[in-house]
């Protein structure tokens, strides 16, 4: 599973310790930094080196997007998603025209901030030449907005199994997936399943000498895998 660390840029002290909650329900997702201000932030993302940076928009020492603008400009290519009450049009045109690859408004879901956490994993492990639809799905376009996930599947755990998959270098049993993610089989099962039928993954059957075929799944080529 691919580690992801967080700097988190927000002047609310209880918006960011909410935040970081919902961030570290994912057990790879590690909030390494916390800012208040742009001057932290500045100093933190020098520091730390954060995988992402989840950035606000209007704080105590001025814009965010500001600063945005000053690491695109000193060639810093961490990626950053926008997570702000700042609902206008010219901030979100800003903030895309800056190199942010996503923008939450205020208020959020914590499956919304699931998906950041799934893309910019996604745009991490993208390897070797991809095809367009995997780079619709990089860029989030081509299919409209995404269809909401069914009753019973975690956004976190999917993306555990997903990138579960996408790591192993071949085909692996429901059984074999549930004891590399701490899931039962049958859990296991039900998100695999549910990946086949988003076409992220493929499913096979192992015929044997006797009973049921064995169920194999395997991750669509360009998934991408862990480079943690």
């Amino acid at each position: 599973m691919t580690r992801v660390r967080v700097l988190l840029v927000e002047d609310d002290l209880r918006v960011a310790r909410v935040n970081r909650d919902l961030l570290e329900r994912d057990p790879d997702v590690h909030v390494v930094g916390s800012a208040a201000t742009l001057a932290q932030a500045d100093a933190l993302a020098h520091a730390l080196a954060p995988d992402l940076i989840l950035l606000d928009v209007h704080l105590p020492d001025g814009n965010g997007l500001g600063l945005l603008r000053h690491w695109r400009a000193g060639g810093r290519t961490t990626d950053v998603a926008l997570i702000t009450a700042a609902d206008d049009e010219a901030s979100v045109k800003a903030a895309l025209a800056q190199g942010a690859f996503d923008y939450l408004i205020k208020p959020f879901t914590g499956a919304r901030l699931a998906e950041v956490i799934a893309r910019h994993r996604a745009r991490r492990t993208a390897r070797g030449t991809l095809d367009q639809t995997h780079l619709d799905r990089l860029l989030g376009v081509g299919s409209g907005s995404p269809e909401p996930l069914p009753r019973g599947i975690d956004p976190h755990t999917l993306e555990r199994v997903a990138q579960v998959l996408a790591g192993a270098g071949g085909a692996l049993s429901a059984e074999e997936v549930g004891d590399r993610t701490h899931l039962s089989r049958v859990t296991a099962w039900r998100y695999l399943e549910h990946l086949v039928r988003v076409g992220r993954a493929t499913l096979d059957h192992q015929y044997g000498l006797a009973g049921r075929p064995a169920k194999l799944y395997r991750a669509r080529e360009g998934e991408g895998g862990d480079r943690a």
